[in-house]
């Protein structure tokens, strides 16, 4: 006798923004049948649509879903991305890479690292980045996909940069082709279970209902249905993280060539950002409002920008923190709704793209939530944003500038314990803290502290042992390596072109 097909759950998405998209693409194309995913959306609110660039982790995200790249990149105007470029973050003048990859390898169980400190003590080692094939890349503008071997040629990975107006509408479509039912309506209200709390329904402008069984919160930062309805507290990490605006605005390239990285270039009471893509570029000064004024801020981003400007400046407000609990009842919350960690690294699509990875793996097929899955989906986001706040604060904190207001302040305030002990371990011993899941390795680590000039005190005592001049020749020989490899890439843009011609639409 065969068992009963429980029948599918119910799911309904609200907000139909990037991660509105994500959410329902992800659920419809990887449970299938064990869902039926309904998405509310109004097109009379509009999207942040600024959040251009993002992380190597958005590759699984589009092969998973079985997405297209080429015909993705394509949709949404996109480049490619092997890191970010960051320029007077540590002192005005100075400049470094984070790449998406890494800086040499690992000798006898020591990190590279380790050997490049002590020889760049002795006068014999090159710029860090030099041993990069990620960094020697970018700063060439040349690009190819990495290797799927073992050989130099595989130590990098890469993202995209790409319109995010687009990005949405290209998820929407995709879900929509897989059977994600589209609802168009303003919700006015959200009814709860008399009994249980749980939420158990969206009532539309119109006064048609919308029910199901479990509800996903991609109502931006309103956070509709966890914040207002739910009151899930908002943990205020506006003392570590002080930027609360953003200034966008789009201009015309100035040059042939397409950078495949991002640059993040501080400012005076913040950063300004330049993001590539195939017909434009993206342009925004993120700034604490505490030190300068949003008209100051636009005027200061329309005279600092390269290229023709498109449109006019437009301010973005916003708050760095997070929901102290995502997943509340039946009610979990992706993107801004859950949380908003400020876009210097890149994060908010990763961000978005975790929480969906984590509902997916716990996601109650049955229709029962079990509290445990809950904890553990609560604790595995919560770790996620504790580490990214971490590594933005260090960007800010880790500066010997002192010639602003703001630059003062971020140096000198107090930090996280977290923060402040995996500071003193690298100070200490040139250690990085290391961890199995999460953003942000040891290679992005290490770019930070020594990009922005925190050398450690000791390192591991092993790299005296080996001859220098050995340890420099070999060095000297990845390097060599390094610059053959890039030698062999093509262009940026003739990457992109190639691409497009396969289409049958040239760049």
């Amino acid at each position: 006798m065969s068992t009963p097909q429980r029948p599918p759950v119910r799911v309904v998405v609200l907000g139909g923004g990037t991660a509105g998209w994500m959410s329902a693409a992800s659920l419809a194309r990887l449970l299938g049948g064990l869902v039926e995913v309904e998405l509310v959306e109004s097109e009379d609110i509009g999207i942040v649509g600024v959040g251009e660039a993002t992380l190597p982790h958005i590759r699984s995200f589009v092969e998973r879903l079985g997405i297209d790249e080429a015909a993705f990149m394509k949709a949404t105007h996109a480049t490619y991305k092997l890191g970010i470029d960051f320029r007077d973050f540590g002192k005005i003048g100075e400049s470094y890479v984070h790449p998406f990859g890494s800086f040499g390898e690992e000798v006898a169980g020591v990190g590279f690292h380790h050997y490049w400190l002590e020889l760049q003590r002795q006068g014999m080692a090159g710029p860090l980045g030099s041993y990069s094939l990620a960094v020697e890349a970018a700063l060439a503008n040349r690009f190819r996909p990495p290797a799927q071997d073992t050989s130099l040629a595989s130590t990098y990975g890469y993202a995209y940069q790409f319109d995010a107006t687009l990005f949405g509408p290209f998820m929407r479509e995709f879900g929509l082709g897989i059977g994600v039912k589209r609802t168009e309506g303003k919700v006015v209200e959200v009814r709860q279970d008399p009994l249980s709390g749980d939420v158990s329904t969206l009532v539309l402008e119109d006064g048609r209902a919308v029910s199901g069984d479990l509800f996903i919160d991609c109502s931006g930062f309103r956070s509709l249905m966890l914040g207002q309805t739910l009151g899930e507290e908002w943990e205020d990490w506006s003392p570590w993280l002080p930027c609360d605006r953003a200034a966008a605005m789009p201009c015309d390239h100035t040059t042939d060539e397409i950078e495949p990285y991002t640059r993040a270039t501080a400012r005076p009471a913040g950063w300004q950002w330049r993001i590539p893509l195939q017909h434009r570029i993206g342009n925004g000064y993120v700034f604490s409002s505490a030190f300068i004024s949003e008209d100051e801020a636009c005027e200061f981003l329309l005279a600092n920008v390269e290229g023709t400007p498109r449109a006019d400046p437009r301010v973005l407000r916003f708050r760095a923190g997070r929901r102290r609990h995502s997943w509340n009842r039946n009610v979990i919350a992706v993107g801004l709704a859950s949380g908003f960690l400020e876009p210097l690294e890149s994060t908010s699509i990763y961000l978005a793209q975790m929480a969906i990875t984590f509902l997916i793996e716990l996601f109650p097929t049955d229709g029962w939530i079990d509290a445990r899955d809950r904890e553990e989906f609560n604790r595995l986001v919560d770790m996620e944003y504790d580490r990214v706040r971490d590594f933005l604060i260090l960007h800010f904190h880790a500066t010997t500038r002192d010639d602003s207001e703001f630059w003062n302040h971020v140096r000198t305030m107090p930090v996280p314990d977290s923060l402040a002990g995996k500071m003193e371990l690298w100070r200490e011993t040139g250690r990085v803290e290391k961890y199995h899941d999460g953003l942000f390795y040891e290679a992005s680590w290490i770019a930070v502290y020594l990009g922005q000039g925190v050398v450690p005190k000791r390192y591991d005592p092993r790299v005296t042992l080996p001859d220098p001049a050995r340890v420099a020749g070999a060095m000297g020989s990845l390097q060599n390596a390094i610059r053959n490899e890039v030698a062999t890439m093509p262009g940026h843009r003739e990457y992109l072109m190639a691409a497009r011609e396969r289409l049958a639409e040239p760049l």
